[in-house]
């Protein structure tokens, strides 16, 4: 080493002054921010161009390691820590499975109830008694659309009874179990209901077809007949009350069996396909809403002082009868009396003749109303003159002019 710096001692002198003087200019020079060099130190906003040189030489080395930390840290973070995240993200899938779900459960209770509110709210309003029921399965066949509920003869349905829904009619029960009911169709082509038309009120029977289709068969062709016309329950069949909503007609067909016949198809207004809850009508005697009961019953008593009244007036006037004994027959029973008799007057079989003849009537024969054969053989009698006849005395005598 003594060697080296011996045999080229002039030449190391010589650099170390040229560093030293390098140093001294880079200490002295500034850089502006425009990029020019200016050895005024009171040019604000410079940098020495030392510190330009040292950042320039120590930048790249902290820049690598900076740069290998981060992506160390990240490769650990992101690969290597990662022990758990798989049964993480199967405990995060199985949530979102429950979670919605859930929630799949909650929109169809909230449909529900809705379906059961507006049920309840018609039954209230509803003035035949019903019973809501539950659909619980299907025919599975297209050929038999029938239905069946969770109700039975448990719970006091019988056969023939109405289901329906706050739309319109649904079917009919046809069978009857223990704890079910299988319900037919309106739209079945055995099923049978009398319904009539809205505007027209033609008469029909409402029965499916081979589509499935509700149809009325069994009226004339009539051109009063237009799509969109409602169609009611004509109340006939002993199954439908009168005025249940059927649906509206939606096209009219010719009667292909009979030429002067035609078919009605017809919407109905209670989707068949998506029934959940129904009722069924179990009497068809009138069931009214509390107030129009508390008004009814409020009439009835109203109408039991009305009576009250005619009673007391009633005996009034029998006491007021038995005071005055001229209105009373003692021969008579009471409901006989003439205050109490009520029959009407029995007609005279002959007429009454007169206690004395009539001589002053024109015409008239003396005696013949007192003895009529004494009267007609005086007919053939002349009448005798008026001068023979006794002056009355109590006519006032004449004066002589």
């Amino acid at each position: 080493m003594e060697t080296f710096f011996v045999r080229y001692r002039n030449l190391v002198v010589l650099l170390a002054l040229l560093v030293a003087q390098i140093i001294g200019l880079a200490m002295q020079v500034h850089r502006t921010e425009s990029g020019r060099m200016s050895f005024d130190r009171r040019d604000g906003g410079g940098v020495r161009l030392i510190r330009l040189w040292a950042n320039a030489l120590v930048s790249p080395p902290e820049r690598l390691i900076h740069s290998t930390g981060q992506g160390v840290g990240s490769l650990w973070q992101n690969y290597l820590d990662l022990r758990h995240v798989r049964q993480q993200n199967q405990d995060l899938e199985k949530t979102v499975d429950r979670l919605r779900l859930e929630q799949a459960a909650l929109l169809e209770d909230a449909r529900q109830g809705q379906r059961l509110q507006g049920l309840v709210s018609f039954q209230e309003k509803y003035i035949y008694k019903t019973l809501p029921a539950q659909v619980i399965g299907a025919s599975g066949s297209m050929q038999s659309r029938v239905f069946y509920l969770d109700k039975g003869a448990d719970e006091g349905l019988r056969r023939d009874m109405a289901v329906i829904t706050p739309d319109g009619i649904v079917g009919k029960v046809r069978e009857v179990f223990p704890h079910s009911a299988q319900v037919l169709l309106i739209n079945d082509q055995t099923s049978g209901a009398g319904v009539i038309l809205e505007t027209t009120r033609t008469r029909g029977i409402l029965r499916g077809n081979a589509t499935g289709q509700p149809q009325i068969v069994g009226i004339m062709a009539d051109n009063r007949i237009k799509p969109g016309e409602k169609v009611l329950t004509a109340g006939g069949d002993e199954v439908f009350p009168r005025g249940l909503p059927v649906g509206v007609v939606e096209k009219v067909v010719p009667d292909p069996e009979r030429d002067s016949f035609i078919q009605a198809i017809v919407k109905p207004a209670a989707h068949l396909d998506q029934l959940d809850e129904v009722l069924v009508i179990t009497s068809t005697e009138a069931r009214f809403p509390p107030d129009q009961q508390q008004d009814m019953a409020t009439s009835e008593t109203l109408k039991g002082a009305e009576a009250e009244t005619e009673n007391t007036q009633k005996k009034a006037s029998e006491i007021m009868a038995e005071r005055l004994p001229g209105l009373m027959d003692p021969n008579l029973p009471a409901d006989q009396q003439p205050l109490n008799d009520s029959t009407p007057p029995t007609p005279v079989a002959h007429t009454p003749q007169p206690l004395h003849p009539d001589r002053f009537t024109p015409g008239a024969v003396p005696g013949a109303e007192a003895d009529p054969q004494a009267g007609a053989a005086g007919q053939s009698k002349p009448a005798a003159p008026a001068t023979s006849a006794k002056p009355r005395t109590d006519a006032p005598p004449r004066r002589n002019p």
